[in-house]
């Protein structure tokens, strides 16, 4: 009871003080303010759609389709008149651009000039969408713009199910129309059927003809056949002997020809046997000769053959020398090589020097700028003077030194192709070692050939004597050979003149035979042609005879198939309630799982949360949560005098805002009492959290309990899915305790899940729990720091 004595004394506190008392009146009338306010103003927006302006600007010039007229935007016109579901202006397109720029209208829809046009070319190869054109003020009104959107897309579909409507219409009559026209083409084909038969009749009886032709036109054939292979026979055996002829005649001719030119000849042959005597004489003479100088040349070839010999013995020496030479021009070119190096470096160096001392005579001529002594500015142009000559001599040395690399690398070239010389004559010297031992081989074998050629000589003398001698008794034939030739040739040339004639005969022959043969070849081709023609007749009137029969029975079943067709399409109930069936095939029923009436049940559960919060946040403002009426016995009744205020204050709230909701709102819940109940739950959650956060921390624990409520809101899924936030924000839906506050409420308003309630409950008493408990240890730590000696009087006096 001693911890409740505090709590009267905060409360008389209050009562006497109307700084405190009237602030704390107005903070209890924050949630009915935030909750009531915001669900009375969105508690059903789709009711007063009748109020929000839209522009309906109609460009739609009509069109003709299948003879009839088509408006279809007047008649989109009409029906939106008739609905009513918004606050429709019936404007041109310049007066809607204008409203939409001056915040007149929400949004504008646009039914362009090719609307009904568009709709008329179904039957067209290539169709053309008909296009509804939306214009939404987002930046006037987003959520309008979303409102309105959803609405164009009922007016699509609307549109569309009366552009159906008209498609099935005018399909239908087309299916009549080719009712009509089925009859008609079953008519036709019974007729087809009568002709059908009696060219089936005709082909049977083509057929048989046919097949007594074939075999006529194969006795011709073989016939054809046999004569072709005599006149061939005969032909080839006239042309062998046509060709004989010719080439009798041709030998004849030959023989005449040569028989003249031998007499010719022989004639010939005399004159050179008197020629060839003469010149007999003068090439035994000359074969005389070439024996004596073959001699001469045999003794010549042997003297060079000893001088070849000692030419090769020095050639060994010669090829050591050019070695020597190679080895020494290849250290000669590394040693300037070397020599080259040091000169390159050498010439660096100089440049060095050259550009320091340069520098030095500049920094000397700065120095003797700056200094204002004279005596050390002298002093700078007398070292300037000793180093004039110094830098000059550098650069001359600088000078000095690249052309002595430049000469060096000169040298260094001039090595190189000294050991390259050097070694292409070693190189050279060799070759010539292995020549001349190639040319001693060849020279002692031109020796043996020079023996071998004076013997050879001598013989040749021998042979040319004994040549002169057959040569006179050639001579006496060839005079007897020239005396026969005459008689020969008179008489080849009388059998020449006889077998020109065989030849002519035989030719005629042969011609005749071979136009003979063409004759009969062409018979019997023609005959193949004709039994093969003929065979194809046979197949093809076979072919045709089947034909025949099938194109009987299918003209048949086709006339059958088209009376059905007739009769199933004349059949055909086509009617208003059968264009719309077709037009809207489809219909949505909605089960709602959970009925929610409209946004602001849907809303309660969120903003009956963010109201209590900020209620329990203002609280801590117009309530001093720390400084006591009176002298705590201890941080337990510290506690009780606060906390007592605090939950007295949050079931007034509770049981405010929830009269307003169920009486002023009428909003319907599963059950009032947990309703009711849920709410101070809810409430006690809040209060108990700003209490502990403001206690401990003062204002920036009220700071953080803004950032709680600010969290809390984009988290706790009240409004949009938990998915559809970003993920980062995710995490914090499970820790806040404004997430299991809007689920409660969900169950107990919407869904009836009171399991599911309770279970939400059971966790914002935890949150209860561990806040006030936390608020506890805070207050008894603070009371011992502060009150423990005041308190401990007390209880000693009142005991006393």
């Amino acid at each position: 009871m001693r911890g409740f004595a505090l709590l009267w004394k905060e409360t008389e506190a209050i009562l006497r003080n109307r700084k405190v008392l009237i602030p704390i009146i107005a903070v209890i009338f924050i949630p009915l303010l935030y909750s009531g306010m915001f669900l009375w103003a969105f508690w059903d927006p789709y009711a007063h759609l009748d109020k929000l302006p839209v522009a309906v600007v109609n460009n739609d010039k009509g069109a003709t389709m299948n003879g009839e007229k088509l408006a279809i935007g007047d008649k989109l016109v009409e029906k939106l008149k008739e609905k009513k579901n918004f606050d429709w202006h019936f404007v041109s397109e310049k007066e809607a651009e204008k409203g939409l720029q001056h915040q007149t209208y929400y949004m504008a829809i646009e039914i362009p000039e090719d609307f009904s046009k568009n709709a008329a070319t179904l039957q067209d190869e290539h169709p053309k969408p008909m296009k509804l054109i939306y214009k939404p003020n987002e930046a006037f009104n987003f959520l309008s713009a979303q409102i309105g959107d959803n609405a164009v897309e009922k007016i699509k579909e609307e549109v569309s199910n009366t552009v159906t409507e008209t498609y099935a219409e005018t399909m239908f009559d087309n299916i009549r129309e080719m009712a009509k026209g089925l009859a008609q083409a079953s008519d036709g084909a019974k007729q087809l059927h009568d002709g059908i038969k009696k060219a089936k009749d005709g082909g049977a009886a083509l057929q048989s003809g046919l097949h007594a032709a074939k075999e006529g036109s194969g006795k011709l054939r073989q016939g054809a056949h046999a004569a072709k292979n005599g006149a061939d026979e005969l032909y080839k055996n006239l042309k062998l002997l046509a060709e004989r002829s010719l080439t009798f005649e041709n030998g004849m001719q030959s023989a005449s020809d040569g028989a003249d030119r031998l007499n010719d000849g022989l004639h010939q042959l005399q004159n050179g046997f008197a020629k060839m005597q003469d010149g007999h004489s003068q090439l035994l003479a000359g074969a005389k000769q070439v024996e004596n100088g073959a001699k001469q040349l045999s003794g010549g070839l042997y003297q060079s053959l000893g001088g070849m010999k000692q030419m090769k013995g020095n050639i060994p020496q010669l090829t050591q020398g050019s070695q020597e030479l190679q080895n020494g021009a290849q250290k000669l070119s590394a040693s300037m090589e070397q020599w080259q190096q040091g000169a390159e470096q050498t010439n660096k160096g100089a440049l060095q020097v050259s550009q320091g001392l340069e520098k030095a005579v500049a920094q000397l001529d700065a120095l003797a700028a700056q200094a204002t002594d004279p005596n050390e500015k002298e002093l700078l142009q007398t070292l300037k003077k000793q180093l004039l000559p110094l830098s000059e001599g550098s650069k001359q040395v600088a000078q000095g030194t690249e052309q002595l690399a430049n000469s060096a690398s000169q040298l260094k070239t001039g090595t190189d192709q000294l050991a390259k010389g050097a070694s292409r004559l070693h190189n050279g010297q060799l070759a010539l070692s292995e020549g001349v031992e190639k040319l001693l081989a060849g020279q002692q074998r031109l020796a043996n050939g020079a023996d071998a050629l004076v013997a050879g000589q001598s013989k040749v003398v021998q042979g040319l004597t004994t040549f002169g001698e057959k040569l006179q008794e050639g001579k006496n034939g060839v005079d007897q050979l020239a005396a026969g030739s005459g008689q020969l040739s008179s008489g080849l040339r009388q059998l020449a003149q006889g077998s020109s004639k065989l030849k002519d005969g035989t030719n005629q022959l042969a011609d005749g035979s071979g136009r003979l043969a063409s004759g009969i070849n062409d018979l019997e081709n023609g005959a193949a042609g004709l039994s093969n023609g003929m065979n194809q007749l046979v197949n093809g009137s076979d072919q045709l005879a089947s034909g025949m029969k099938q194109l009987d029975d299918g003209s048949n079943e086709l006339a059958g198939k088209l009376a059905d067709g007739a009769k199933k399409a004349s059949d055909i109930k086509a009617n208003d309630d059968v264009y719309k069936m077709f037009a809207d095939p489809v219909k949505k029923k909605n089960e709602k799982m959970h009925h929610v009436p409209n946004y602001g049940t849907g809303f309660t559960p969120y903003f009956l949360s963010l109201g209590l919060f900020v209620g329990a946040l203002l609280l801590s403002i117009v309530f001093p949560l720390r400084e006591p009426a009176g002298v705590p016995k201890s941080g337990f009744s510290w506690f009780i005098g606060k906390f007592g205020v605090l939950l007295v204050i949050g079931m007034i709230q509770s049981l405010l805002v929830d009269a307003v909701l169920l009486g002023a709102l009428d909003i319907q819940v599963q059950s009032v009492p947990r309703f009711v109940l849920f709410t101070m739950m809810t409430s006690i959650t809040f209060i108990s959290l700003i209490q502990f956060l403001v206690t401990a921390l003062g204002d920036p624990g009220r700071f953080i309990g803004i950032i709680i409520l600010i969290l809390q809101l984009t988290t706790s899924a009240g409004t949009f899915p938990l998915e559809l936030i970003p993920g980062e924000l995710q995490h914090f839906n499970a820790w806040l305790p404004m997430t299991y506050s809007v689920h409660g409420f969900k169950a107990v308003i919407s869904s009836g899940d009171f399991a599911f309630m309770w279970h939400n409950a059971a966790i914002l008493a935890l949150f209860i729990a561990v806040f006030i408990t936390a608020t506890i240890l805070y207050f008894t730590v603070q009371h011992k720091r502060q009150f423990y000696t005041v308190a401990q009087r007390m209880n000693e006096a009142s005991e006393a």
